[in-house]
């Protein structure tokens, strides 16, 4: 056992449960602390440290002896105000600097109005229009009768003449859902929304949108069938099938539409799309005209579709959620229009009576029986040499088979009855053998209560007894008088059932006692919180040594715990031979060509045995596998609103996704999983994963409820949704929305906030790709906003001098741009790959640089699609040439990034034991994460506070962390920032009490140069009176420089014609005087971004 885990506290895990729940609530409710009673032990206080570090909370104990005990605090942070005064950073313009800046001013005097008022003389007309083409790809086919009875035909003779198409056609007969057509398009013909709810494998997926456009074709109708999909995997590779169902291509009767990627139009009859595209539809009105004119395009859209699929309604993503309310919203007013909902069998009702009470229609799947333990279970199968837990016989192993549907249940009370009263047993029998599963044998009669086990004993059938108790069923359940099955035995007289019940209970607790010393002792020796790798392999070779065929898939949270138990096994003898043993990681960072090998079935005599993530629950299909063994963590991507944070932690599954694992085993023959978690905390797992809208940001829905309607509050909207999201959640993303001008302070949405959200990219995207347009310098932009979108183009290496190598080949990338930077080595990566494949070196240059190749050919894909839609709404002309002319010039590179990340912005200090740390806007010491190329970086001058511009703070196991940042100079933040306030470099004599502070509600530049309010006018006019005066600036109330009067007057002034050239209606238009702000504006901010680097760190 290592180390690590011997140190661990002993506690009970019904402790570790409740103090976890009760933190959970904490964290959720208003209070500000919360003590613990006194009679924890040190262990537990130790448990209460943990998890409060894990939370993003602090804790702390006090007291003596028995009276000792812990607070939990929630954190308050305060900016460093005091160190960002004295190590002021001077603001000093180079010499190109100052002579744009001249040159600047002396063509455009701020004084004459400058480009703000030459550019609103020329706003007229057309002035604000856009030129966008319309989309239609969700428009309905116009097709005539005899055109539709012409596809029936041919589509009819295609599968007489083809051999191939029938047999497809043959197999699609054959799945649960197909005796199903004639009930779900008849009930969908009669009511508005539907619920399909089906069993995995059922077919409901792809057989669904083919019933109801089939049905249609048969009355000769046109129809437009818009099915929505979580992931964009899903969207397309669902739309490929039922085009190989029908024996087309992609792109002709089905189509698909993803984010930046898409094929088919308006002759497609069915469109797979995601919730996020399906939802931009909807609230779809374009950045011109008025409100009136963008609900009567948004109607004529709507008007378009006959029938709106959402499937994986469970899931719960949050775009899903957010679009079922618009849509119950608008379904009265558009009476044609039919929605399906489909689920997996989870949580149906509730959706049912979200949407009225609407009709569930269930299909059953078709799965083999799957056997479940756990680590009780495990325990005791490891300290034994049999190899029964491979017997399907074996007793008080879960199966828990499909849910009884009310036929099921109408004929087990029917067979109870004719058991009980009249002695008939055939029937009763005849359901508990064909179908064994707990819910069966263990059902109680919707009256009395009474269980199959109970009627044989009171009948006094021994075999049936004992073969009732040898599949599990529970001899402790109680019919509505409170009898059991051994009360029935002995109230009947029937005294040899009622001693084989006796030795089975009496067998069963010396089982669980002995199970239960197992799993205490276990559980001193580890923490619970962490994957034991150690009993990983040890269950791995029990497995592969008492059976011989079957892939074995593990489930694991990360990355970190695919590597460590992959070496471990690689250094097992056991599992060192690879012609017995294929060991295949699967995690979405994995290059695509040792993915795939994941679906290969070795060769006979050799063993596949997956490590994954949680991306094989549902997302893929493993169909050799037969043993799943569930670590029951998962790393979860979260958001925790109370400290406005991203969160990446390893954390418990929930019951659903518990399920889904086990289901892995059950494809292609009847299978066993191996949960590794006690029964008990089985009970205290959530049902359900929290849905997404309350553990993710939502700066994007909430700009879309503001385009769907400006007069809506956001949160009044936002509470229509299943699960609303928390108040803070709604406030953190208001405030971003606000700091990037997308909405006033009191939520009015502004003209830049409507065109930020009409591009399909995040809201902070959006500006930076706009500010790109304007800087000349789009095709960075691009190649940051896909691959924020998407993924990071770099493989992870498993190998230790692989691993040197990548971080080399990274830093290499980072350095053409300039270096010392995560988001320049992206972009460099993008340009010099596409190089290499023009040159026919692709292969060798991703090899050199650890890059993945399917990852920059989507990237690729995806800026097409990106540059087609900018071209489409008239953002930038057909010839995009001219607006990549500052592409490689470094300093408006970097403002670039500024545009796009504010107001994700931090500050170094001094690094401590090694590691560097950033302070951000909330007082947040945050560490780089060693896979950020800054995570080693050293400055010249030790009082240097050096500026950092970062995507997210992620909290994760180890603390919180910033994994991909650049370093910037100041001058494009105090271009961009929201606020800059100027005060004194040094108090005077005289003004003693007149100190600037920050939380005192400092002066915006809405209202000019102002000083703070306590300053006063007068001394606001001193400060500023001479050009040499060296002044203090304060940008967003928590960032210091210094610097001369005149510098930040000119700054000042490039502010407002910044501001105003990207509030212009116009600006994107490439049309009237903006080549003029261009000739002179750009070659400004290249010096002023890039002269400030110089000198001013090493390696």
């Amino acid at each position: 056992m290592k180390a690590a885990q011997q140190q661990n506290p002993i506690v009970a895990e019904a402790t570790r449960i409740r103090i976890s729940d009760i933190l959970e609530s904490f964290r959720a409710a208003p209070d500000k602390v919360y003590t613990f009673e006194a009679n924890l032990s040190s262990f537990d206080r130790a448990v209460v440290h943990e998890v409060c570090k894990k939370m993003g909370m602090t804790s702390k104990s006090s007291g003596r002896g028995s009276q000792r005990c812990v607070s939990v605090y929630k954190n308050t942070k305060k900016l460093d105000d005091v160190k960002g005064k004295e190590n002021l950073t001077h603001l000093t313009f180079s010499g190109e600097s100052k002579m744009a800046l001249g040159e600047l001013f002396s063509n455009y005097p701020p004084a004459e109005g400058g480009f703000g008022t030459e550019l609103d003389g020329k706003h007229s007309g057309t002035a604000g229009k856009t030129r966008e083409k319309k989309d239609d790809i969700f428009s309905k086919p116009f097709r005539k009768k005899e055109e539709i009875a012409k596809k029936v035909e041919s589509f009819a003779s295609r599968i007489e003449k083809d051999v191939k198409l029938k047999q497809i056609v043959e197999g699609r007969s054959k799945l649960p859902i197909a005796s199903f057509m004639d009930v779900i398009t008849s009930t969908i013909e009669s009511h508005q929304v539907v619920l399909i709810s089906g069993e995995t494998g059922c077919g409901k997926t792809t057989q669904v949108p083919q019933f109801l456009l089939d049905h249609n074709w048969g009355k000769g109708e046109a129809c437009k069938i818009v099915c929505t999909q979580p992931r964009r995997i899903s969207a397309i590779s669902v739309a490929e099938r039922i085009s190989y169902e029908r024996g087309e291509s992609v792109g002709d009767s089905v189509g698909y539409k993803i984010r930046l990627e898409s094929k088919g139009g308006k002759h497609s009859s069915i469109v797979f799309c995601t919730n996020g595209v399906l939802l931009r539809m909807l609230v779809s009105k374009g950045i011109s005209g008025s409100q009136n004119e963008a609900k009567a395009a948004a109607k004529e859209n709507i008007s378009d579709l006959t029938h709106i699929i959402v499937d994986e309604i469970h899931e719960r993503d949050r775009f899903s959620d957010f679009m079922l309310a618009i849509i119950r919203d608008i379904l009265p007013s558009h009476s044609h229009l039919r929605l399906i909902l489909m689920s997996a069998t989870l949580d149906a009702e509730r959706f049912s009576q979200y949407f009225g009470g609407c009709p569930i229609i269930r299909v059953p799947g078709f799965t083999y029986p799957v056997k479940a333990f756990h680590l009780d279970d495990v325990l005791s199968i490891l300290n034994s040499r049999d190899d029964n837990h491979l017997d399907f016989a074996m007793p008080n192993v879960r199966d828990e088979g499909h849910e009884l549907t009310e036929e099921d249940k109408a004929a087990l009370d029917e067979a109870i009855n004719l058991a009980w009263s009249n002695d008939e047993f055939d029937s009763l029998l005849d359901l508990v053998s064909s179908e064994g599963t707990p819910k069966v044998y263990n059902y109680q009669h919707s009256t009395s209560g009474l269980t199959p086990l109970m009627v044989f004993a009171g009948k006094g059938r021994v075999g049936d007894v004992c073969m009732l108790l040898s599949l599990g069923a529970n001899c402790n359940l109680q019919e509505k008088c409170g009898l059991t099955a051994l009360k029935w035995a002995e109230r009947e007289n029937q005294e040899e059932a009622a001693e084989v019940i006796r030795k089975h209970a009496q067998n069963a607790l010396a089982d669980s006692s002995e199970q239960q010393q197992l799993l205490d002792k276990y559980m001193a020796t580890i923490n619970p919180e962490f994957v034991d790798v150690v009993l990983i392999e040890k269950l791995l070779k029990k497995i592969c040594v008492d059976s011989k065929d079957g892939a074995i898939l593990v489930f694991l949270p990360g990355w970190d715990d695919i590597n460590k138990t992959r070496e471990r096994l690689l250094v097992n003898p056991f599992f060192k031979d690879g012609s017995k043993f294929i060991i295949i990681s699967l995690h979405s960072m994995v290059p695509s060509m040792e993915q795939k090998k994941v679906f290969k079935r070795p060769p006979q005599g050799c063993r596949k045995i997956i490590l994954s993530t949680n991306i094989s629950e549902s997302a893929i299909t493993i169909d050799d596998v037969v043993y799943v063994i569930d670590s029951g963590r998962m790393k979860e991507k979260s958001y925790d609103p109370y400290n406005n944070v991203s969160t990446l932690q390893s954390s418990w599954v929930s019951k659903a996704s518990a399920k889904q694992r086990e289901g892995r085993a059950g494809r292609c023959q009847p299978g066993i999983c191996y949960h590794l978690y006690s029964k008990l905390r089985e009970t205290s797992l959530p049902d359900f994963q929290v849905p997404e809208i309350k553990r993710m940001p939502i700066e994007e829905l909430c700009l879309q409820v503001k385009l769907l309607d400006p007069h809506c509050k956001i949160e009044d909207f936002l509470q229509k949704t299943l699960d609303p999201p928390v108040p803070e959640t709604i406030s953190n993303a208001v405030a971003v929305l606000v700091d990037i001008g997308a909405l006033s302070v009191d939520e009015t949405l502004t003209d830049l906030g409507e065109k930020i959200g009409c591009l399909p990219v995040h809201p902070l995207t959006s500006k930076m790709i706009f500010f790109a347009i304007l800087m000349n310098c789009l095709d960075p932009a691009l190649t940051l906003a896909c691959a924020s979108d998407y993924r990071d183009p770099f493989t992870l290496p498993m190998l230790p001098n692989e691993k040197k190598r990548a971080a080399a080949a990274k830093f290499e990338l980072a350095s053409l741009y300039g270096g010392h930077s995560d988001q320049l080595a992206v972009m460099a990566a993008f340009e010099c790959w596409k190089k290499a494949k023009n040159r026919g070196q692709e292969a060798s240059f991703c090899s050199q640089y650890f890059i993945s190749s399917s990852t920059m050919n989507m990237l690729e894909a995806m800026r097409k699609q990106l540059q087609r839609e900018l071209i489409r709404k008239g953002f930038i002309p057909e010839n995009v040439s001219s607006c990549n002319t500052n592409a490689h010039v470094p300093g408006i590179v970097h403002a670039v990034l500024v545009a796009g990340l504010y107001p994700m912005v931090g500050r170094f200090l001094p690094p401590k034991h090694g590691k560097r740390v950033v302070e951000t806007t909330s007082g947040a010491k945050v560490r780089l994460h060693p896979q950020s190329l800054n995570f080693k970086l050293s400055f010249w001058k030790s009082n240097d506070y050096p500026l950092v511009i970062y995507d997210e703070i992620t909290r994760g196991d180890g603390g919180m962390h910033i994994r991909n940042c650049t370093v910037i100079g100041p001058l494009p933040l105090l271009l961009l920032a929201t606020e800059i306030v100027v005060a004194p470099a040094e108090n005077d004599a005289d003004d003693e009490d007149d100190d600037y502070d920050s939380a005192d509600g400092a002066e915006s530049d809405e209202d000019g140069m102002e000083i703070d309010g306590k300053l006063g006018t007068q001394q606001g006019e001193r400060i500023m009176s001479s050009p040499d005066n060296l002044v203090m600036v304060v940008v967003d109330r928590w960032l210091y420089f210094g610097a001369t009067a005149l510098d930040v007057a000119q700054i000042y002034c490039l502010r407002e014609q910044l501001s105003a050239a990207i509030l212009f209606k116009n600006f994107l238009l490439l049309l009237g005087p903006m080549h003029i702000l261009r000739l002179v504006f750009c070659p400004v901010m290249g010096y002023l971004g890039s002269h400030y680097q110089e000198n001013l760190w090493s390696r």
